[in-house]
């Protein structure tokens, strides 16, 4: 049982584990830096905010740059996690099922006693391993780098950041997926979720606010705010139900779809 998860996600952890230090650099320089930018931040943070674009601020969500709370949130969370990350995540899982069938590999994984459906299934889960070692292993240096310029956060606040992007992750994941069993070629199921995940969000920033909100209900971007976790400590459980059911709707979808479809 879970062969093809266990395999797959022990060829991802070297990979899982260079992501994670990728991403810990990331918020150790946007942390280091923020001292010093800090005492200017207080004074003038409102002017600061006016100095950028009004669609830039709606884009990225940008509450406030004098804590080390809304710095990170936009700087670290919402570009690193909301836009990289969950392009990062949607750009892999568009390789799970493209990939094999383009080199051959699907014909033999179907000639073994697993079902088509157990095959995405698995496959799909083995994404649990960058989700979880990157949300695992960077909110400790966040957290560390954070004392260390004396700029300490809540503890509570920055694992939940961390926990509540896991359904998004998966969420976004589940976009590749879909893409990966619509077509064979993985470079176009790769383009394909990379597009559909930067849409979605374009779609969610750029209509927020506006008499076309209810549009952006479909984009994952919706359900995870850093702002809210970060700032306010408020923690939207149901946003994360709404992702678990996009991601499960997601899954299913191409489970029925590729066990429909020929392998060429």
């Amino acid at each position: 049982m879970f062969e093809l998860t266990r395999y797959d996600g022990r060829h991802r952890l070297k990979g899982s584990v260079y992501l994670s230090i990728a991403m810990s650099l990331l918020a150790i320089i946007v942390i280091w830096i923020y001292p010093s930018f800090s005492g200017s931040f207080e004074d003038v943070d409102e002017e600061f905010l006016q100095a950028y674009p009004d669609q830039i601020i709606q884009m990225f969500n940008i509450q406030t740059m004098a804590s080390l709370e809304g710095f990170l949130a936009f700087e670290l969370y919402v570009f690193g996690w909301i836009i990289l990350l969950g392009l990062y995540l949607a750009y892999l899982a568009a390789g799970t099922i493209a990939g094999d069938v383009e080199r051959g590999r699907m014909d033999i994984l179907l000639s073994m006693p697993i079902s088509r459906a157990r095959t995405v299934g698995e496959k799909f889960a083995s994404l649990g391993v960058p989700i979880v070692v990157v949300n695992v292993i960077t909110p400790i240096v966040v957290y560390v780098t954070a004392l260390l310029v004396g700029e300490p956060l809540s503890a509570a606040d920055l694992a939940a950041v961390h926990l509540l992007s896991i359904p998004y992750l998966f969420a976004c994941a589940g976009i590749g997926l879909l893409a990966s069993v619509v077509v064979d070629r993985t470079s176009i199921a790769q383009r394909i979720a990379l597009g559909v995940t930067f849409g979605l969000f374009m779609l969610e920033s750029l209509l927020s606010g506006t008499d076309y909100e209810a549009i952006g209900a479909i984009a994952p971007m919706r359900y995870f705010d850093p702002n809210e976790i970060l700032l306010e400590s408020t923690y939207d459980l149901v946003g994360a139900g709404v992702l678990i059911a996009m991601t499960v709707a997601c899954v299913v979808v191409s489970q029925l779809w590729f066990r429909r479809r020929d392998i060429q």
